[in-house]
């Protein structure tokens, strides 16, 4: 190998001199005695953990690892220990992401303030990565585990770059940890009819991020973790994900708290193992198998294996139509009577996590953002669309939303509220609030982005830069502006006090008291943070057809 001497000669010239102490601090200096934002080498940032040492990096005083295998599985079998390794492992790069449909085209707009990182794609992807301010010392910091969106279809731990952990773990001292796991067709083919060896199959991607959990649960401590306080958090696909685990008796204890984030969704059911049985019948037909050719599906290329069983859905999805019942089957738990015993909203999987403090909400836009903008409609306009949608209701739909949102000045500004996640987010309040044995915080996220016209206004995903205190990673989302860095420290500071304490109250944030279905406190982030009782009940009630 060639050496670059004008390189090298530099490097030698420069003769940083790096130390790094043992335990729980780093220190960089040189002969000028600055400090480099990074430091890597042979002795920085090595850990032990149960299956061999792994040696990570220093960024900003935070250590962090990535791409640190957790478990390994054969496809549709549960997940195993990973293989141990003898040598020191270097853990500097994020690890293989599920493999998903593949991304050809984006719309500009919408793509612009996501910012989205595919990576690469291994079905061998059950990897985590880790951010904490110490390693090796002993002390107890707050563990919070994060589930990422997606649904259950897609979405990484690297999809946005909103999910890096450094800037939360080095705000409040706590330990985060985001994962990677199976997803759509990997995590959730149905194949327990052709066998007890397939049991698990329907819920395998779940049973990764147990893994996780269980990895969590025996080698956090030497990041400096504290095991016996472990939050999970995640938004849409990731609530989805943190409700799931919530209702999983296995999961039961590797967790302490939980953040559900535009992903109560699940509280209106879940599909039984004899809906999804279907779906794994009808694949095999798409591909031409025998039910005792079910192993030969381990062989089949991933790419034909997922239109398969989209085409398989389709057609189970048209039968339950045609027998007149629900039919959305997509990817996703299953209740399958084993992992998942019960529907979400069952009064069995709520008490499972009674005592599991639990912090609640949504975002006022969500996917409404993405739709045609209605900026160029008249009021005259609106309203005519609003008496075709509510009839006689249509006033005091309008009257519901000032009362809901005082500012409310535009037409569109009628329409373009989130209806498909708030009423779940409540319904999940009010049942875990009922049980009484652990509080429940509840919010929504109202603050109105400035970019691009004020086009993306609080979307889906919208409150997660501020949550992750990563404003200036995410300024095609956020503009970057005051208003954005002050929720985002107020925001994120609720997050960690709540992961810490199960209490999420902070300075600069009015009292947020629990939230009950008689009460109804919520907190509404936005310029200027405020707590209402049921600051939209009478809206939610038109919208769902209950009487006011």
């Amino acid at each position: 190998m060639k050496f670059n001497r004008r390189i090298l000669l530099g490097l030698c010239l420069a003769a940083p001199v790096l130390v790094m102490a043992q335990g729980n601090s780093a220190t960089a200096v040189n002969l000028k005695s600055d400090k480099p934002a990074l430091v890597a080498g042979k002795d920085v940032a090595v850990v032990q953990t149960s299956f061999g040492k792994l040696r990570g990096y220093v960024h900003n005083g935070i250590f962090t690892y990535k791409g640190i295998p957790y478990a390994k599985a054969e496809r549709f079998m549960p997940p195993t220990k990973p293989a141990e390794w003898t040598n020191v492992r270097t853990a500097f790069s994020y690890g293989p992401v599920c493999p998903t449909d593949v991304t050809t085209q984006v719309n500009d707009e919408i793509e612009f303030p996501f910012n989205h990182n595919w990576g690469f794609s291994n079905e061998n992807c059950q990897v985590l990565n880790v951010w904490s301010a110490g390693i090796n010392d002993s002390k107890k910091r707050p563990v919070m585990v994060w589930l990422h969106g997606g649904g259950f279809t897609a979405g990484s731990s690297i999809e946005l770059p909103s999910y890096d952990g450094e800037a939360l773990a080095k705000k409040g001292d706590v330990v985060v940890v985001s994962i990677n796991h199976r997803l759509n067709i990997l995590g959730h083919l149905d194949l327990s009819a052709f066998g007890d060896k397939y049991k698990a199959s329907a819920n395998v991607g779940m049973l990764d991020a147990l893994a996780a959990l269980h990895w969590v649960k025996d080698n956090i401590a030497q990041f400096g973790g504290d095991p016996n306080n472990v939050t999970i958090f995640g938004q849409s696909g990731g609530g989805g994900k943190v409700t799931t685990l919530m209702s999983a008796p296995a999961a039961k204890g590797y967790f302490h708290k939980a953040i559900v984030q535009s992903g109560s969704y699940l509280m209106n059911g879940i599909p039984t193992k004899e809906m999804t049985q279907k779906v794994g019948a009808a694949l095999l037909e798409e591909l031409g198998l025998q039910p005792a050719q079910v192993d030969s599906l381990k062989n089949v290329p991933y790419e034909k294996l997922l239109a398969a069983g989209k085409k398989a859905q389709q057609k189970v999805n048209a039968a339950l139509r045609a027998e007149g019942r629900t039919a959305n089957l997509g990817w996703g738990p299953v209740q399958d009577g084993d992992f998942l015993p019960y529907q979400p909203s069952s009064a069995e999987a709520l008490q499972l996590s009674a005592d599991v403090p639990m912090l609640v909400g949504t975002t006022k836009n969500e996917f409404t953002a993405f739709a045609p903008s209605g900026g160029d409609l008249t009021m005259d306009a609106i309203k005519e669309n609003l008496k075709k949608r509510y009839a006689d209701k249509a006033d005091a739909y309008m009257m519901a939303v000032k009362k809901a949102y005082p500012n409310t000045t535009q037409p569109f500004q009628y329409t373009d509220i989130d209806f498909a996640f708030r009423p779940g987010a409540v319904k999940h309040g009010n049942s875990k609030a009922a049980l009484g044995k652990a509080p429940v915080y509840m919010y929504l996220f109202n603050w109105q982005s400035p970019v691009n016209d004020g086009r993306y206004k609080a979307m889906h995903c919208m409150e997660l830069p501020f949550v992750f205190n990563n404003i200036q990673r995410c300024e095609e989302m956020t503009g970057g502006g005051k208003e954005a860095y002050t929720l985002a420290d107020q925001m994120s500071g609720a997050w960690i006090n709540f992961a810490r304490t199960g209490n999420p109250n902070y300075k600069g944030l009015p009292k947020w008291p629990a939230y009950t279905e008689a009460g109804g406190a919520t907190m509404l982030f936005d310029v200027k943070n405020e707590v209402r009782s049921h600051p939209d009940k009478e809206l939610l009630d038109i919208v769902t057809a209950k009487p006011m």
